[in-house]
């Protein structure tokens, strides 16, 4: 379809709206398919800034008293049916379920003093993705004068794309339910991939060439748009769009023609031991892909790991398939970032929106509870270890002394990947935001 028309906006599973991602065919004359995401790239920083961040986010609220803060001595009906095991740090135990990571646990640090009051999955997500809150309406979709960047995006805008390759990247299955620029526009959303990299047919449409459209072919298209473009610069008062335009495409080009961006996604290149490693599953090679993909130039990647809502069969959920694909995926990205001599530049965050309730419901699950959450940190700097910030009562139903805000939280992120979170912005009615409203890094997670 050769046209210049905008992309039209479309309906997330959870009813949010945006712009979506042009995709294969519709970006006008290449025939490529990009997000308006290309449209504003902002110039790379110095080589040697290498600092990258890898989510796992654990959509719908992982159950920490069920991983990483247990509580044995808890009654039964709080405590649940696990059992933990000792682990690399002595003294420090997870869920029996996760045994690899238990062997990395010399490599993670804990923070368990971030609360929020975001009771719904929305309002929540926007809370732990971009430490500010945010009011549900009826249908608990973010609303509000103000919808805030995650942190993806504002990592996107201070520091723009490297080698070639886009900032931010979301490997999602489901989609998450605020994943979003916010005021920034939709022009820093993440590039979202919502294929499985563990079928032998994944295919990166973004980064790859539909078929019947040679390289050369797409330098004729790319020539044929200089041209209209230099007709309407020299016809038209609105040059600014124009040029706009031209940037817009000439990432577009950059992405799908750069040799790097190819490389990345060859998930074919690592060996079947180390795919074995991760776990052949979504959720496995997504997260190889994500190491891959920082390796490259992305500076965050998010990998969503979904079905932790459980609010009945908690401990059949968790038991299988939940906690044995975090297992393998999670443990084989710290061992082999590490064996890489990468996990020092790498900040590598494993959280949901929130934790669960402290005490088993009716129907053997857990609730909602933005009261209790367990995030982990690993890597650029941060204590491991497996030190742990703050602690919980003995029935995990609150934090014991000092709390910290989700302000904190984006705050000490930032602060990792030397991101200023102090920074104004403008929303679209030119309104001042800072990036956090008074955030103040956690100090106690740093080495």
């Amino acid at each position: 379809m050769l046209s210049f028309s905008e992309p039209q906006p479309s309906r997330r599973c959870d009813g949010l709206s945006r712009r979506t991602f042009l995709r294969v065919g519709s970006l006008p004359f290449f025939g490529l398919g990009l997000a308006e995401a290309l449209a504003s790239r902002a110039v790379a920083r110095d080589a040697q800034d290498e600092l990258s961040c890898i989510l796992l986010w654990c959509d719908g609220g992982i159950s920490t008293v069920d991983t990483f803060d247990m509580k044995p001595a808890a009654p039964v009906e709080y405590r649940g049916e696990f059992k933990p095991i000792s682990t690399s740090v002595p003294g420090l135990t997870v869920c029996e379920h996760l045994p690899q990571v238990a062997r990395q646990m010399h490599r993670i640090g804990q923070c368990r003093t971030i609360e929020h009051t975001g009771s719904q999955h929305a309002e929540a997500c926007h809370f732990m993705l971009t430490g500010w809150p945010q009011v549900p309406d009826v249908n608990a979709q973010p609303v509000g004068s103000v919808v805030h960047p995650c942190y993806g995006s504002v990592v996107a805008e201070q520091l723009g794309w490297r080698n070639d390759l886009p900032p931010f990247v979301q490997l999602s299955r489901g989609g998450i339910k605020y994943h979003h620029a916010g005021y920034l526009g939709s022009a820093l959303d993440p590039l979202k991939i919502p294929g499985d990299p563990n079928r032998d047919d994944f295919r990166v449409e973004d980064v790859s060439l539909p078929s019947g459209i040679s390289s050369d072919r797409l330098t004729r298209r790319r020539s044929m748009i200089d041209q209209l473009d230099e007709f309407h610069r020299l016809t038209e008062q609105g040059a600014g769009d124009v040029a706009a335009r031209n940037q817009f495409y000439q990432q577009a080009f950059d992405l799908v023609t750069s040799p790097a961006a190819k490389k990345a996604f060859q998930l074919a290149e690592e060996s079947d031991q180390l795919r074995d490693r991760y776990g052949r599953h979504r959720e496995g090679q997504a997260t190889l892909l994500a190491r891959r993909l920082v390796e490259a130039g992305v500076r965050f990647v998010t990998v969503e790991f979904n079905g932790y809502d459980t609010h009945d069969k908690n401990f059949i959920e968790l038991r299988d398939p939940l906690l044995p694909k975090l297992d393998v995926a999670y443990s084989a990205l710290l061992e082999d970032l590490d064996d890489r001599g990468r996990l020092e530049n790498t900040l590598v965050i494993c959280m949901g929106e929130f934790g669960r309730t402290p005490k088993v419901n009716g129907l053997a699950g857990r609730d909602h509870y933005p009261k209790v959450n367990s995030i982990c940190f690993s890597g650029a700097g941060l204590k491991m270890d497996g030190f742990v910030h703050g602690r919980t009562s003995d029935k995990c139903e609150h934090v014991v002394g000092a709390t910290n805000s989700t302000h904190d939280l984006a705050a000490t992120i930032f602060q990792t990947l030397h991101v200023d979170h102090t920074k104004e912005y403008h929303n679209v009615d030119s309104r001042p935001i800072l990036t956090t409203d008074n955030g103040r890094p956690i100090n106690e997670m740093f080495a």
